[in-house]
């Protein structure tokens, strides 16, 4: 199997890193070749704060997931979350001396290196710039640009923006597993590939993603990136006060979560007791599962009630931007009984839970649908999609090799002409005369992302 044909996702979550390995079959589904998980405990609300830790975990998981797919593992695409990202609206414009020639990817590559020079506040840089709407003179609401004339060419973007040294220390990770770091993503958006449909996109839905220590929010309307929002609390919270309030420990918690708790308080009776061994010598506690269940509930409705506020931010209660496909929510988190319908009731919207089966090939593949893989599949996903959209289709450039720069830790991408000399002054000359490509002015962002790791 060649190397270029699968892709590697690296999810590093609060509770969890997962490796997963993927490629797409002949029916253009993602077959899983391996997966690999090992517990998160360097990494705080999707932010690393133990260095060791977390690169021991990702050793780890990777280990695993070598083991079960029979790949060395060279490089991953990582997921970017935590409560350090927001993101905002931006409108640009470039005016173009040449506007006797159409539109091409060259001039929308102009605009979007534009907004990436905009100022963020000390110590943040853009993650993503994506382009909505663009407007070319006075023809507004166009979708793609390329080919049209026009000496005016104006867009609205979604910016998302992060903690550079939250980045930094990702990638810095990622190098000491002894890892390529092949592309970074907003977690949601990865998960949006996982478990949304096109119809849902184009109709307006907003993607919650529970995870253990934050609750991703992406909003999707006409097939666009609308509005992105990082909660700073997920299921781990919930843990936590099922552990204070019942005086157990969170091992306890999260086992009586998963199997016992409901987020519904009203279905459970005073007497539906259920005993939780005592630690050495003492003796075992009883709790009440309504009790439980009112634990959960509180939590699960602040959770909840914060990403209705974000569904309001967003503008849902405008006509034209109401999301007629409701909520889809994935993640960990949205394994608990009875969160349906209890978010449901408190934001008026349909919802549903969303799992990956669209996506992923049958068989062995069953389990890795559940929820909790989302973003690991939305990676893998987004991985091979950035494989086949950077793949060179000139024969002349065909070999592609990756390598981290020795001062930034970064990724550079070099296409070699097999038929002809590099080497020489007049290629050198005709290379630095030569439009950047996609892929090299890709590569560039993430050397000003993640330059000076160490």
């Amino acid at each position: 199997m060649e190397y270029q044909d699968i892709a590697i996702g690296l999810d590093v979550g609060t509770t969890k890193i997962v490796a997963m390995v993927g490629r797409r079959n002949e029916y253009n589904k993602i077959e899983i070749l391996g997966i690999g998980k090992s517990k998160s405990v360097g990494v705080h609300r999707g932010v690393v704060n133990n260095i060791t830790q977390t690169i021991e975990a990702i050793r780890e998981a990777v280990s695993e997931a070598e083991h079960s797919s029979g790949l060395k593992i060279k490089e991953v695409i990582v997921g970017i979350a935590g409560q350090h990202i927001r993101s905002l609206q931006h409108n640009d414009y470039i005016t173009r001396l040449d506007f006797e020639n159409v539109i091409s990817q060259k001039d929308i590559q102009k605009l979007i290196d534009q907004v990436h020079k905009l100022i963020m506040q000390p110590g943040e840089e853009i993650i993503h710039v994506l382009p909505q709407e663009y407007k070319v003179d006075s023809q507004a609401e166009i979708g793609e640009p390329i080919g049209m004339y026009g000496s005016r060419l104006e867009a609205n973007f979604h910016v998302v923006v992060g903690q550079i040294s939250s980045i930094r220390n990702i990638g810095r990770c990622v190098k000491a597993a002894g890892l390529d770091l092949s592309g970074m993503t907003l977690e949601p958006l990865a998960s949006a590939e996982a478990v949304l449909s096109t119809e849902e996109r184009e109709a307006g839905v907003a993607l919650v993603d529970i995870g253990g220590g934050t609750t991703d929010i992406a909003i999707f309307k006409d097939n666009i990136i609308r509005h992105t929002a990082v909660i700073p609390f997920g299921g781990n919270v919930i843990t936590e006060n099922i552990k204070t309030d019942c005086l157990i420990i969170e091992r306890q918690a999260e086992l009586l979560k998963i199997k016992f708790g409901s987020a519904w308080p009203g279905e459970n009776k005073e007497t539906e007791i259920v005993c939780i061994p005592g630690l050495r010598g003492r003796d075992p506690k009883e709790i009440s599962l309504k009790h439980l269940s009112q634990i959960i509930h509180i939590r699960v409705c602040e959770i909840v009630e914060q990403v209705n506020v974000e569904i309001k931010n967003y503008g849902n209660e405008e006509q034209k931007k109401r999301l007629i496909a409701g909520l889809v929510m994935t993640g960990g988190g949205s394994q608990l009984k009875h969160i349906r319908p209890l978010t449901e009731y408190i934001t008026g919207m349909d919802v549903r839970i969303g799992y990956s089966n669209e996506h992923i090939a049958g068989g062995k593949n069953g389990i890795i649908s559940n929820p909790e893989y989302a973003t690991s599949i939305g990676l893998v996903i987004k991985g091979l999609d950035d494989k086949k959209k950077y793949l060179c289709t000139n024969a002349e450039m065909e070999h592609r090799y990756h390598r981290y720069d020795e001062n930034s830790e970064l990724i550079s991408t070099k296409f070699y002409n097999k038929n002809r000399r590099l080497n020489s002054e007049e290629d050198q000359k005709k290379k630095k005369n030569k439009t950047k490509s996609f892929l090299e002015i890709w590569a560039d962002k993430f050397r000003q992302i993640l330059n000076d790791t160490e």
